[in-house]
């Protein structure tokens, strides 16, 4: 066993540790007293049930993230992965089919083994609790979409990855950088045209005084909003959501069909002033940028060690390749990973204050902080989170902090 193997067991285990440490410390404070400015959110039979969903996600968290952990180190130990690699080998020894054949059994393997997970999460927990509308055909043909989209997509992607390092050695990171920049420029303008129907119906906002009132709040502050959508999240769900995609003439807002009923139409605009707010402020372009470096930074450090066998061989692959180096870099690379998203979760919950502040100025503080409640009530959230899993894991602030924030 090489040095980097035990590296990469000792990464696995500390990342194990650290978000069993912040899990516990958060379930710690799910019998904490509600502050007083969030009394009103929950009534005492409602706040009992956010406890219990809190505590089932909990104990079913611990057992997900210990299988697996289990099956990623017994995959390391027993030679998972080099059984793979020889299987494909034995069908081609072309580098871009050996990689796809790897990653796909990889990656599509790993799914089915966590499949039980996600169905019991899905048809037990969330069902216990109201949340899900989910069918199981839909379920599974979700998946069956999903995997052909990453077989499809992503095929193409590492095939081309693939392509440039062969021809362009080391300064293949160069064209990849490229080659994602474009791609995700690409998914921010047409996701929401392309993706999203596989999976979702959309339709435009019917006339009416909803759609009025967002006509006169985008005119107010010179937003030309003509694309709004309503998608049907209660497919699938009882939560709801809304959410801001595209830039330019392919911007579009797009309203869960759950939202528009869990709220009256002035928190919806409420909401949707929070989203302008996110352009204006332009979030969305420094969001993409940051992603567009970030990726950079890391394929600039994947050139460093893609040639080095012994990055390929601490997965316990024996004969050194790209998509062995490739898997043996994300690990090794993913603490780094945990610092920059720090960083971003940073900017992110920082970007939800100044886009409350833009809805509050332009609009109005107390519709964006009754519907605000009224989410948080109907989808059972945690009040009091510990403040260092908030550190690390949340990308919007607490709801205290976000209402605290409004009424100043």
């Amino acid at each position: 066993m090489s040095q980097l193997f035990y590296i990469i067991i000792a990464i696995l285990l500390l990342q194990f540790i650290l978000e069993t440490v912040l899990d516990y410390l958060n379930a710690q404070r799910y019998n904490a007293p509600i502050p007083e400015e969030l009394n009103d959110v929950f009534d005492e039979a409602e706040y009992k049930k956010s406890q219990a969903y809190k505590k089932t996600n909990y104990r079913f968290g611990l057992l997900t993230s210990s299988f697996s952990l289990i099956l990623t180190l017994g995959f390391l130990i027993f030679g998972g992965f080099e059984w793979v690699d020889q299987m494909v080998r034995s069908v081609t020894t072309a580098p871009i089919p050996m990689a796809l054949l790897f990653f796909g059994i990889i990656m599509i393997g790993s799914d089915i083994a966590i499949l039980p997970f996600s169905y019991y999460s899905t048809f037990v927990v969330e069902e216990k609790y109201g949340f899900n509308k989910t069918t199981k055909s839909t379920f599974f043909l979700d998946k069956i979409k999903g995997w052909l989209m990453m077989v499809v997509i992503g095929g193409i992607i590492l095939s081309l990855i693939i392509w440039f390092f062969q021809f362009a050695g080391s300064f293949f990171w160069i064209y990849a950088w490229g080659l994602v920049a474009v791609f995700t420029i690409f998914m921010n303008l047409f996701y929401s045209k392309l993706i999203v129907p596989l999976f979702n119906k959309q339709t435009p906002l019917e006339n009416g005084s909803l759609k009025t009132k967002i006509k006169a709040f985008a005119k107010n502050v010179g937003f030309e909003l003509d694309n709004i959508f309503v998608i049907d999240g209660s497919k699938r769900s009882t939560k709801a959501n809304a959410y801001f995609s595209g830039f330019g003439k392919e911007k579009r807002v797009t309203l869960y069909d759950t939202l528009i009923n869990d709220l009256d139409e002035e928190e919806i605009v409420a909401v949707l002033a929070h989203e302008v707010g996110h352009y204006k402020k332009k979030h969305i372009i420094f969001n993409l940028i940051a992603s567009l470096v970030l990726t950079g930074i890391t394929l600039f450090v994947l050139s460093l060690f893609i040639n080095n066998p012994a990055v390929s061989t601490a997965i316990g692959v024996s004969q050194p390749s790209f998509h062995a180096a490739l898997i043996g870099f994300g690990i090794l690379y993913s603490p780094i990973s945990e610092i920059t998203g720090l960083i971003m979760n940073h900017f992110s919950r920082k970007f939800e204050y100044q886009a409350d502040d833009y809805a509050k100025d332009t609009y109005a503080a107390l519709p964006l902080i009754t519907s605000l409640k009224k989410l948080s009530k109907n989808s059972l959230s945690n009040l009091t989170p510990h403040p260092a899993f908030v550190f690390m894991h949340y990308s919007h602030p607490t709801l205290l902090d976000r209402i605290q924030n409004l009424k100043r």
